[in-house]
């Protein structure tokens, strides 16, 4: 799993202290990688909103709390490319801005489009099931109401309740042939490793059961304890195990980041590959566990 990202995204928003370019300047060694995904836009947006996002941007405007720019329309059109580009090829795009809360027709939370819901859209186009797993500590709202009547996309989330965008309750299941396809595990603040990994180990389990041919990770890292805005105290070790156990279970991983509002943004990005590099490598254990002896 290799890391996609380009110097562009440090062009948007460059003054905000809280989804501003410090968070992705750890990544600044890493060489750019370029993408343009304007073509997929309108794979999930309706073109009146892909027009307003663009027009925002050459203006000027506060949109999505964020002072929009000539450069943020770049950033958002490479963001999507990469987000494409690791979907096809097993990666991990570091993207800015990130893309979770973007509905079809609303920007929200930082989000203009939704990065990680192009991607998938594309490969259900082509014929596959996608299971997408959030586990940035906020609810990826605009994700699930993309597909939330959709039953070839499983989205399930791991969240700290009560906080932005307050949504993502265990009630909220898909709605239609979607209905049963959505899956939310609300913590509470101060949650930390062992109630995570406990609900990644569910959310795997259900995962499974559905058979996906890809599994799209919308990883926000503002669950990591030293997170500004969140109250979750989840270690290195969580992202280490999360990568680690979904490439246990899965072959096919892509990776796009969402939130993280500190300055350990790369450590957690080389600690999740970090697991998902141990994970694909064969266990030295060859005897099967789930064998009973008698």
């Amino acid at each position: 799993m290799k890391i996609l990202f380009n110097q562009k995204f440090l062009l948007h928003n460059i003054l905000s202290d809280a989804e501003g370019a410090y968070r992705i300047q750890g990544f600044s060694d890493v060489e750019d990688t370029f993408a343009d995904g304007e073509k997929y836009f309108s794979l999930v947006h309706s073109e009146p909103y892909i027009e307003w996002i663009h027009d925002s941007c050459e203006n000027n405007d506060y949109v999505a709390e964020v002072l929009l720019t000539p450069e943020s329309w770049e950033a958002a059109k490479i963001a999507v490319g990469l987000t494409v580009l690791a979907s096809e090829q097993g990666d991990f795009s570091i993207v800015r801005p990130p893309g979770h809360h973007a509905g079809r027709s609303s920007a929200a939370g930082f989000c203009l489009f939704n990065n990680i819901a192009i991607a998938v859209q594309k490969l259900v186009n082509q014929g596959k099931r996608i299971f997408i797993l959030d586990f940035d500590g906020h609810h990826g709202n605009g994700t699930q109401a993309i597909f939330y009547d959709n039953d070839q996309v499983f989205f399930c989330s791991m969240h700290q309740v009560y906080a932005y965008p307050f949504s993502g309750f265990a009630a909220e299941k898909g709605t239609g042939k979607g209905t049963g396809y959505t899956l939310n595990f609300p913590l509470v603040a101060g949650s930390g490793d062992k109630e995570y990994l406990n609900c990644l180990d569910q959310a795997i389990g259900a995962a499974r059961k559905f058979g996906p041919d890809v599994i799209a990770v919308s990883a926000g890292f503002d669950a990591y304890h030293k997170d500004r805005l969140l109250g979750l105290q989840y270690s290195l070790n969580a992202f280490y195990e999360t990568g680690f156990r979904l490439r246990r279970s899965f072959s096919n991983i892509f990776a796009v980041l969402e939130g993280g509002y500190h300055l350990d943004i790369r450590a957690c990005v080389d600690k999740f590959i970090e697991g998902v590099e141990m994970g694909s490598r064969p266990s030295r254990i060859k005897y099967d566990h789930d064998m009973s002896v008698g």
